[in-house]
């Protein structure tokens, strides 16, 4: 009797659970988010959902029975479609927190998605060869102006794009020769506009990435050459546009005969450089404002050709104390 009325309580439970679709979830989820965080923010978890979710699972039930459903689908998704490894946490995050969200607004018990197990072939991190490192630096000394300036600094800090453009005077501690990043500028859709951008100044990119990194005595006289009569370095009254960098960068190669790169190639190239000169990771990691020294570790932290070339060059003159010790 206190089996068959258990299993009737179960059964009735059952019957009267709250199903939605994850698609349901998701909406009310992302209005929360427009309501509690940054606005740049609700427009890259909106991207996501609308871009990888909303057809691939929106339709799933968000109830136990149906989870295996759900996550065989992202699986496959993600292993078929999703080619960055960046990518793939950020897809499989997003869920999460609206499956968190479910369950709290819902009373639901859905369980979480793992950790994809989807292998991701690594990308080769590209940077400017010794050669072309030389014809910039040339270029730039030649053609001295804040945009040339922006690359060198660039090219001695490792900063981002973002973090370049909404740099103030207020910054930069002319005293110490440090700055601290304080802030970055990124172009954010608007919504309910296929194309409309807009730019806007918002915090770092993460926690990590706000940091003070010092500068050298060669970059600092430089620095000091420019007129500060603006509130921002490389723009005036507001942040310069990474578009306009971006697009004044690639004149610069074009002028020192170098092919097309992007921008963000700097600070790759930094990075390489730091390492081949012996700089402990943790340092460049902070420099650089990883979360994780393992980021600095897998990104960059691999002999390059011409490191392996140098290294094998030693085996000559090794090979001959060898062969005048045996004598």
């Amino acid at each position: 009797k206190t089996m068959q009325g258990t299993m009737g309580a179960q059964q009735y439970d059952r019957e009267n659970e709250i199903i939605i679709s994850f698609s349901q979830a998701a909406v009310e989820w992302l209005k929360e988010i427009a309501c509690k965080r940054k606005y740049s923010t609700y427009i890259k978890y909106s991207t996501v959902y609308k871009k990888h979710l909303a057809d691939t699972i929106g339709s799933c039930q968000l109830c136990a029975d149906a989870f295996p459903q759900l996550q065989t689908r992202v699986f496959e998704y993600l292993s078929g479609k999703i080619q960055s490894e960046s990518l793939q946490k950020s897809v499989c995050c997003i869920i999460n927190q609206i499956l968190i969200f479910a369950n709290r607004k819902h009373s639901l018990c859905i369980p979480l998605l793992g950790k994809p197990s989807v292998k991701i072939k690594k990308k080769t991190v590209w940077t400017f060869s010794k050669a072309e490192q030389a014809r910039l630096f040339d270029c730039i000394y030649n053609h001295l102006n804040k945009s040339t300036i922006a690359v060198l600094l660039c090219m001695y800090t490792g900063l981002r794009l973002g973090e370049l453009c909404a740099l103030q005077w207020t910054d930069f501690d002319f005293k110490n020769m440090t700055l601290t990043v304080k802030r970055t500028v990124q172009r954010i859709s608007v919504q309910g506009y296929m194309t409309k951008t807009v730019l806007m100044e918002t915090d770092p990119k993460s926690e990590n990435s706000e940091r003070t990194i010092p500068l050298t005595i060669e970059i600092m006289e430089l620095l000091v050459q420019l007129k500060k009569s603006s509130v921002y370095m490389f723009g005036g009254e507001k942040p310069m546009d990474p578009r306009t960098m971006q697009y004044r960068f690639k004149k610069l190669l074009k002028t020192a005969e170098i092919d097309d790169r992007n921008f963000h190639l700097l600070r790759h190239t930094f990075a390489t450089n730091c390492v081949e000169n012996n700089m402990d990771v943790k340092t460049l990691s902070e420099i650089l404002g990883h979360s994780d020294v393992k980021i600095t570790l897998n990104r960059y932290v691999h002999p390059t050709m011409e490191s392996k070339r140098k290294q094998l060059g030693k085996l000559p003159g090794f090979y001959g104390q060898i062969c005048g010790q045996a004598a």
